[in-house]
């Protein structure tokens, strides 16, 4: 199939980023109709992307060898962040059923988690699995505060939380508690930091739309020294990824920002339409999937994932 390439007018605000990008690479638009995509995740063994389509209550399946689009799963439970775990399982977050699911090799699907201290949860947003096995998610309120992409209902937990569930006994405990709406999040290369979006502006006119960067204690289950790693200069942070040198490849608006380790924001990719969510993949790990309102665009770039 057809695919729609636009040259894109990179903005280049320190040579850090040169390096990063090619300049001769077009922004690819391999698919459009959605309402608001989102969870882009990549399967290395397939070579497919699936991400979420939220107010259409679907998740959808690109297919890199061939360019094929087709509809992954629908009903989603009006699915959000999406991500691969280290056995190359599905985890989602399924925000109209206020859980956090694992999609097994046979097609199955486990509940991981869908309360916390005996309380519904609020709609898990985004999610991230750890290299011990831990999963990662945030739980802000986007799913329960209308009809659009879930179902309205009130917040049983009264709050909203960085949940770890841990691998072996399956408790959630909440590492980050100080975010009004904590969104996406993503690790160091590392592990030693861990960046949270919080997009309480939402809520909270005027509220900074921040990355907060959290020192990760050395057995990986719990975080401390919060610190502002960057303000987004328009629009909010949402879903963002790190790439193996520590770099963070960010939604901010209508652009893709990108930010050194050090905090420097160092260059920008316009998009053209309002930004959610982006991974990395392909065979050599460094296409950038980009998930934005309507539209899934792609890159190549001289970066590589983390993991």
């Amino acid at each position: 199939m057809s695919t729609d390439t636009i040259s894109p007018d990179y903005e280049v605000h320190d040579p850090r980023f040169a390096g990063l990008i090619v300049r001769h690479a077009n922004l690819e638009r391999l698919a459009t109709g959605c309402r608001w995509s989102e969870g882009p995740a990549y399967f290395p063994a397939g070579r497919y992307l699936v991400w979420s389509d939220i107010p259409n209550d679907r998740m959808m399946r690109w297919d890199e060898t061939d360019g094929s689009i087709s509809v992954f799963r629908q009903s989603s439970q009006h699915a959000n962040g999406n991500t691969i775990d280290r056995q190359g399982r599905l985890v989602t977050c399924e925000q109209a059923t206020r859980r956090v699911t694992r999609t097994e090799h046979d097609g199955s699907i486990s509940v991981l988690a869908d309360t916390y201290g005996g309380k519904l949860l609020n709609s898990p947003n985004d999610v991230v699995v750890c290299s011990d096995d831990a999963v990662w998610f945030t739980d802000p309120t986007y799913g329960i505060d209308s009809d659009y992409e879930g179902y309205r209902a009130e917040s049983a937990i009264g709050a909203c939380h960085v949940y770890r569930l841990d691998p072996v006994n399956g408790t959630v405990s909440a590492v980050v508690t100080d975010r009004v709406r904590p969104n996406g999040l993503a690790f160091s290369p590392d592990e030693s930091i861990l960046y949270v979006s919080d997009t309480g502006a939402s809520h909270v006119p005027g509220l900074p739309a921040t990355l907060t960067a959290y020192t990760v204690a050395p057995e990986k289950q719990s975080v401390s020294e919060p610190r502002t790693f960057a303000t987004c200069p328009e629009g909010m942070f949402d879903g963002f990824r790190c790439d193996a040198a520590g770099n963070v490849w960010t939604s901010a608006g209508r652009r893709v920002l990108c930010y050194a380790p050090d905090g420097a924001l160092i260059g920008a990719i316009p998009i053209g339409e309002q930004v959610g969510n982006l991974c990395f993949g392909s065979l050599r790990r460094n296409r950038l999937f980009i998930c934005a309102q309507t539209s899934v665009y792609s890159l190549y770039v001289k970066a590589r994932a983390a993991v």
